[in-house]
């Protein structure tokens, strides 16, 4: 008999984890980063419900933060198991890490030097690069649609799931005297966006889900109207003097936007202007891209195939070093900057959105959900005033929302991948989202046949026997 119990992400949207029980041991499902206000943020990272070294092995649905970001903490608190990743995973969370375990030290370090009274105020960086690195060690890639026997008698499938590069869907198998499937989203990605494959369709049959339930309570736009949109905001910004600044994931949607402009400008969509990413992690991964074309959908490949490149050969400025990011500050001609983080709560995106939002010729566009208390939410709902480092500044920039850029499945997209396996499901347990969301994937899950009793939302610390 085995048990699940939820941690992260149970009605919140980040710091997806769930701990799987076996007759086996203790496995984890996802590790990631819980993101909101600082104080809160903290203490659900710091503090395991669970002693770390009691944990045999971690099963990583993809790599981004909120699902990986706390493997280093795990690691330094005693975990000695394998985690075990897609390869593009593993690629990907070798330069994602060591960059969060240095944002957390500049963090610390910032803090203690210009913020805290006294040395009782002082606060240590969860993790460091050098954590990070040292995580490394413990990560085993698997192959796609290859089962991977991760103890004695239980098996797990990483399957394409479409949202970033390397992502994937997990079917657990436990072959014991009952056997049970257990299939575990991750999180999903959509239909016909750009650069990677679709999510595998239809999902394997299961006894139980566990799934994300981010956009269930609505539609995204057509994902091929937002380089319409996007080419529209550069031309109107342009035409005021002014700057477009984007916050971005820099793994996937960095290289989604780059993708989309130089395809704008090769079909004569768009003048060619100065485009810079500022950010090194984007331009790590964008390398990480570029040595996994096993995971681009067939434009994507015919396109690098007529242009040399999709990732903006000859087009992008990708900067990594300090003094070349701080001379962006001094533009004063129309361009484009992209930078992480994507909710805006780290990185070099502060820096620019501190130098630009009070100026109504620039244009912030937010191209990705924004958590509840996070800055990129206080931009997406317009304040009149926004604290960056400590100081309040007007947001007299215009602010453009483009949500068809969303890496994270539909409405739509949901009832299509869900649906058939709603009936035959012994139980399914909602995740990865707040507010209304959850009640958006009962609606699609009951709307496909299966009984309202047998959805839960559970909540964090809730355990469900699998039988």
């Amino acid at each position: 008999m085995a048990e699940l119990e939820f941690q992260g992400a149970a009605r919140t949207v980040t710091g997806s984890m769930h701990v799987l029980h076996t007759a086996e041991g203790k496995f984890l499902m996802d590790c990631g980063l819980f993101q909101g206000r600082r104080h809160e943020s903290d203490e659900k990272n710091r503090r395991f419900p669970f002693r770390p070294g009691s944990v045999d092995g971690l099963l990583l649905s993809h790599a981004h933060i909120d699902h990986s970001g706390n493997i280093p903490h795990l690691v330094r608190e005693g975990f000695s198991g394998p985690v075990f990743a897609t390869g593009a995973t593993c690629d990907l969370c070798e330069i994602m890490l060591a960059d969060s375990g240095h944002i957390q030290e500049e963090d610390a370090r910032f803090w203690n030097e210009k913020r805290a009274r006294s040395p009782r105020e002082f606060i240590e960086p969860l993790y460091t690069a050098e954590d990070a690195r040292a995580a490394q060690a413990q990560f085993r890639a698997v192959e796609y649609a290859q089962p991977v026997e991760f103890a004695p008698g239980c098996t797990a499938t990483w399957i394409e799931a479409g949202h970033i590069l390397g992502s994937a869907c997990l079917l657990v198998e436990l072959r014991h005297s009952e056997p049970v499937r257990l299939l575990y989203t991750g999180d999903l990605g959509r239909f016909d966006v750009p650069i990677l494959r679709d999510p595998t369709c239809p999902l394997p049959q299961a006894d139980y889900l566990i799934t994300e339930c981010t956009y269930a309570d609505r539609t995204h736009a057509n994902p091929t109207d937002m380089k319409q949109q996007l080419v529209r905001i550069i031309r109107e910004t342009r035409e005021a003097g002014g700057k477009v600044i984007i916050p971005a994931f820099s793994v996937g949607r960095t290289q989604t936007i780059v993708y989309y402009l130089h395809q704008a400008v090769a079909e004569g969509l768009l003048e060619p202007l100065p485009i810079f990413v500022d950010s090194p992690l984007s331009t790590n991964a964008t390398e990480v891209f570029k040595k996994h074309p096993e995971c681009y959908d067939e434009e994507a490949k015919d396109f690098w195939q007529e242009q040399g490149s999709i990732f903006g050969r000859k087009l992008v400025n990708y900067i990594t070093d300090t003094d070349s990011s701080k001379r962006l500050n001094d533009l004063s001609d129309p361009a484009v900057i992209i930078a992480s983080s994507g909710m805006c709560e780290a990185g070099r995106i502060k820096h620019h959105l501190k130098n630009n939002v009070e100026d109504e010729a620039n244009t912030v566009v937010i191209v990705g959900f924004m958590a509840q208390h996070t800055l990129g939410r206080r931009i997406v709902e317009r304040r009149e005033e926004i604290k960056i480092y400590g100081r309040m500044y007007k947001l007299l920039a215009r602010v453009e929302v483009l949500n068809g850029f969303s890496a994270h499945a539909d409405r739509n997209d949901f009832k299509k991948l869900l649906g058939p396996l709603a009936k035959t499901l012994k139980g399914a347990f909602v995740v990865h989202g707040e507010g209304s969301q959850p009640a958006g994937m009962k609606e699609i899950l009951t709307g496909a046949g299966m009984p309202e009793d047998r959805i839960h939302v559970p909540a964090p610390g809730q355990k469900f026997t699998l039988e």
